[in-house]
């Protein structure tokens, strides 16, 4: 199927999202769509895909001009998206999932359940994954619920693929493994749509490459004939310089003290500090425990024993709001579900952990609100039409951002981010980079759990690395490579 956007403008009230995009797309063709958040990739993919109407240009697939009334009409014809954030049903099975509004029913109208089974079973094998169909979507972690998604698409036998940060949640070995079916839906002539962040990735899996920029489709080529420096400038309109800001040296004196916590199953005898000033970086595979001693420690999950010290005193964070009157954030690593409130603005989402602060003989003094939410606002610069947008309506990384300025706001002093730059863009991330510099400078320690050995190794002083819910080694960052790291990850030793 070859698609040719052309021209195509959209607006949301006065807000302008597209302003004259082109993008062709060839059968048998990995295109690589980029640009910053908020650049508009993933309105032209809603347009593309009917969820949005176009208000100008044009639409053709295979020379026809073709607009589709909805997703599912898209789906239907051939067109299949897997969205960054997941459209799950937290409660319902993994067969359930896979299948609604797909069942295979027999002549009475009952389900043909092997059948399901078996489909289901082949397209996850493709992907190198064994997942239990008849666990609830929702106690999955996030790479296995997008590994669900992605074999959902191979279910459709599409001719179009869009993949929106495909692998942000993915170990390398799965990252692997999607590659080699990418690889194979070439040959079959479908077409894939990238959409990522990941520079490596591009020059590795795709053929060709659009950039856009505010909304602009700014540049196209093959990616072959151009280079990561020429993707970033044409991303940001600027040049980048050194990709990681230089660390400053942590203090010696001690944030944050975790004795022997254990959560039974899932992880055992966890023990660590960290330093005022300090990043110290969490590594370690999908399901490692990594997230869980966080959820734990920041009171989400309960802990069958332990001690947790803040500067030397210990706390109790039975529940999250006891941790954060302890001065711990957590910018959780999914964040639709857990970081935000959807359907309420930017400016409450941003306030909410300090609306305490706010408060003057009984009443909240707006004023002082909006001017606390307007500097957070433009210091991480969030794009948004003002503070009143619903949270909801942001991209990916402007709602990473809101997260991030609400627990830089609350005067955090230990802050946990959890993925802290899954799904943001390069000019977004080096942005967090300099605001975490600028939080460690003021004494904040800083926990970081990241599946990006070149994050963890580029912006952290010291990881500890987690292997099947055990602490396999600390080591520091200005000694440490990735194949030190990913041995200590899969259970190995290092000589140190």
């Amino acid at each position: 199927m070859q698609v040719d956007m052309q021209n195509i403008t959209k607006a949301f009230g006065k807000n302008r999202v597209l302003e004259g995009v082109n993008l062709k797309i060839e059968p048998g063709q990995v295109h690589a769509l980029m640009g910053e958040n908020g650049a508009g990739k993933s309105t032209l993919m809603n347009i593309f895909t009917g969820l949005y109407q176009r208000d100008s240009g044009k639409i053709l697939v295979d020379g026809v001009e073709t607009y589709y009334d909805n997703p599912l009409d898209a789906e239907q014809h051939g067109v299949s998206f897997i969205h960054q954030e997941m459209n799950n049903f937290s409660e319902m099975s993994v067969l359930d999932n896979m299948f609604l509004n797909r069942e295979i029913k027999g002549r009475f109208g009952l389900l043909k359940q092997a059948e399901m089974r078996k489909i289901a079973e082949m397209n996850l094998a493709k992907l190198g994954t064994n997942i239990n169909l008849d666990s609830p979507v929702g106690s999955l972690s996030v790479g296995r619920q997008q590994m669900i998604e992605i074999a959902k698409s191979l279910m459709s036998e599409a001719k179009v693929i869009i993949m929106d940060e495909p692998t942000a949640a993915l170990t390398e070995t799965e990252i692997g493994k999607l590659f080699e079916v990418i690889r194979t839906l070439k040959k079959q002539n479908v077409a894939i749509i990238y959409i990522s962040h990941r520079m490596e990735e591009i020059m590795k899996i795709c053929d060709y490459i659009t950039v856009m920029r505010d909304g602009i489709s700014v540049n196209s080529y093959a990616t072959e004939k151009t280079s990561m420096e020429e993707i970033v400038r044409d991303m940001v309109g600027r040049e980048m310089g050194d990709f990681y800001p230089n660390r400053v040296p942590p203090t010696e004196e001690v944030a944050l003290e975790v004795i022997n916590l254990t959560t039974k199953s899932v992880f055992e005898n966890i023990s660590f500090k960290v330093h005022k000033g300090e990043i110290l970086a969490f590594s370690g595979l999908m399901g490692s425990g990594r997230t869980e001693i966080m959820r734990a420690i920041f009171g989400i999950d309960k802990l069958d024993s332990g001690q947790i010290l803040m500067a030397g005193q210990e706390i109790n964070n039975k529940t999250p709001s006891a941790a954060i009157k302890n001065n711990i954030g957590f910018l959780t690593e999914n964040r639709k579900d857990e970081g935000l409130i959807l359907s309420d603005s930017i400016a409450d989402n941003i306030a909410l952990p300090s609306i305490g602060g706010f408060v003057k003989h009984g009443l909240i003094d707006e004023k002082s609100v909006n001017e606390f939410v307007q500097m957070l606002m433009k210091r991480l610069r969030v794009k948004a039409t003002g503070p009143e947008e619903m949270a909801g309506s942001l991209s990916g990384g402007n709602q990473q951002k809101v997260v991030l300025a609400k627990w830089i706001g609350s005067g955090t002093q230990v802050l946990i981010l959890d993925e802290p730059t899954r799904g943001v863009d390069v000019g977004a991330r080096r942005e967090i980079y300099d605001l975490m510099n600028e939080l460690t400078d003021r004494g904040v320690a800083i926990i970081m759990v990241s599946s990006d050995l070149d994050e963890v190794l580029g912006m952290s002083d010291r990881i500890t690395v987690i292997y099947e819910g055990h602490i396999t080694g600390t080591i520091a960052t200005s000694s440490a490579t990735q194949e030190s790291v990913m041995t200590l990850a899969t259970g190995g030793k290092i000589n140190e």
